[in-house]
C-alpha cells in the first residue's frame, strides 16, 4: 500500500508523530529532510516543510516524485476566525483551501484571481483561482475521529496567507470574504500540489489562538498541535 505523506511547517508540529515513527530518515534535494517507515501498522512518510507557501510547495513537489502516495495530509496549528465556533485546543478541518492574497488590488477593492483570467491550476474537470477542493472522505473520517477522542471539531473552508492576521479588523474581513473557519500559512500551496499530482489532500489543524487583536498570552500552541497529532495517531488506526 502506497504511504500516506504528512506534512508540517515546524519540528514542533510533527513530535507526537515523529515519536510514534519507526523508520529511516531520507535526504531530500532543497536541504529538506523526511522521515520513512510505519506508524501503527501504516506506511508513512513524514516532513518538516518549513514555513510558509513555497517551501512547503517545494518540500511536498520533491516528497510526491519519491514516494508515490494516494493521500497527503498537511497539518500544524491555525487561527480560528471569531465566528467559526471553535476555540483554542478544538480540531479543523479543511473541505477546501483558499489563496486569500493572490488576487488584484483595485479601487472597487479586494478582487480574486478570476479577475485576472489565468487559473493557478487547470484540470480536466476544473479551472482552480483561488480556491482548491479537498478529500471529503478524508475529512469526515478526520472529523469522526476528533469527535472519537472528544474534541470540539469543525468543518469549513479555510484560509491560507502570507502575512498571518494579527486584527480583529482583517480577521473578519476574510471570514466575511470567503466564508473560512481558520487561517494559516501553507494549506493551499499543499492542496494545489495534490491536484497537479493527482493526489487526495487532507488538512486538519489544532486551534493555537483566534483570528482577533494579537495577544501571544491568549494562545497554547502545545496544546493545539498535541490535540491534532492525537487525531492524525487515531485516523492512522482506522481502516484506509
Amino acid at each position: 500500500m502506497e504511504p500516506v505523506i504528512i506534512t508540517a511547517a515546524t519540528a514542533r508540529e510533527l513530535g507526537l508523530l515523529l515519536q510514534a515513527a519507526e523508520g529511516r530518515t531520507e535526504r531530500l534535494p532543497g536541504g529538506w529532510e523526511c522521515r520513512v517507515g510505519t506508524i501503527r501498522g501504516r506506511d508513512v512518510v513524514i516532513a518538516e516543510t518549513g514555513l510558509g507557501k513555497v517551501n512547503t510547495a517545494g518540500c511536498i513537489a520533491q516528497l510526491l516524485s519519491r514516494h508515490p502516495s494516494a493521500l497527503l495530509v498537511n497539518t500544524g496549528c491555525g487561527g480560528a476566525y471569531r465566528g467559526s465556533g471553535l476555540s483554542v485546543g478544538d480540531i479543523a478541518v479543511a473541505d477546501s483551501e483558499i489563496y486569500a492574497d493572490e488576487g488584484v488590488l483595485s479601487r472597487e477593492g479586494w478582487q480574486p484571481l478570476d479577475c485576472i483570467g489565468i487559473p493557478l491550476w487547470a484540470g480536466e474537470a476544473e479551472r482552480c483561482f483561488n480556491s482548491f477542493r479537498l478529500s471529503s472522505r478524508s475529512a469526515e473520517a478526520a472529523a469522526d475521529a476528533a469527535a472519537a477522542l472528544g474534541f470540539t471539531v469543525r468543518r469549513g473552508p479555510f484560509a491560507t496567507v502570507s502575512a498571518c492576521s494579527g486584527t480583529d479588523e482583517r480577521g473578519d474581513e476574510l471570514e466575511r470574504r470567503f466564508g473560512v473557519i481558520c487561517e494559516n500559512m501553507e494549506g493551499a500551496a499543499a492542496a494545489h500540489l495534490a491536484a497537479r499530482h493527482g493526489v487526495a489532500c487532507l488538512e486538519l489543524r489544532g486551534i493555537s489562538n483566534m483570528v482577533e487583536n494579537r495577544d501571544l498570552s491568549r494562545w497554547d500552541i502545545d496544546i493545539a498541535v498535541a490535540n491534532v497529532q492525537k487525531v492524525l495517531l487515531r485516523l492512522l488506526e482506522m481502516p484506509a
